[in-house]
This record gives structure tokens, sequence and C-alpha cells, in this order.
């Protein structure tokens, strides 16, 4: 691929490039200022797969050890039952939740969403 066959990338900095938003829906920033924004101004990464995590605990063992698990073994977990599991979108953290039963499958119910600290 030649460098005349790219497309360039708006400058996301400075706001150029940026959909208009719909303004029907507010979202207030972390400054007190209102940004209009709307899930339509999503949708082109609607279709980006994600890798997305519940852990339920961790544990720790010996190659040995885990070897010998086996068809009803306990695994004991760092966690305690009823204690919040991590939620993890492309192992970063992004929630806390709850397990919960549906029909006959465990799902997760998100309790606390985590604000990630921008560098």
């Amino acid at each position: 691929m030649s460098d005349n066959s790219k497309v360039p990338l708006p400058n996301l900095e400075d706001g150029a490039g940026i959909p208009p938003v719909d303004p029907s829906v507010a979202e207030q920033t972390d400054d007190g200022s209102d940004q209009n924004r709307s899930a339509a101004d999503l949708e082109a990464v609607f279709d980006v797969p994600v890798q997305v995590s519940a852990v339920l605990g961790r544990a720790r063992m010996d190659v040995g050890e885990l070897l010998r698990l086996g068809p009803g073994s306990v695994l004991e977990l760092d966690r305690k039952v009823g204690e919040a599991i991590d939620i993890y979108v492309n192992n970063r953290l992004v929630a806390r939740g709850e397990v919960v039963l549906v029909e006959d499958k465990l799902g997760v119910t998100m309790t606390e969403v985590i604000k990630s600290e921008k560098n």
C-alpha cells in the first residue's frame, strides 16, 4: 500500500472532525460545562469486538497442584461470598458487579462503574 492511499485521520484534540451531536441529549463534563452526546455518536464503533471478563477471584498454585485438580475439586479464591467481582474490558478494569442467575445461566449486574484516570 502506498502512502497516497492512506486515509487521513481527523485531529480529535481540538474537536475538528467530530460529527455534530444530538441536542436532545446533554451530558455534564468534569469541568461543569454541558456537552451534548448521544449513542449515535458511537455508531462507528458498534461492530468493534472487545473481550469482556468477569473475574470472580484469583488463586495461585504450583503446576503440580494444578495437575492434581479433577472433577469435584474445590479451588479456593481470594474473594469472599457476596464480595463484588471485577469486570474487565480488553484487560482494563471498567466496573464492579454482582453475580446473578438469569433463568439457567449466570450473569453479572454492574453495581459500580470505575472511572479511568487519564494520563
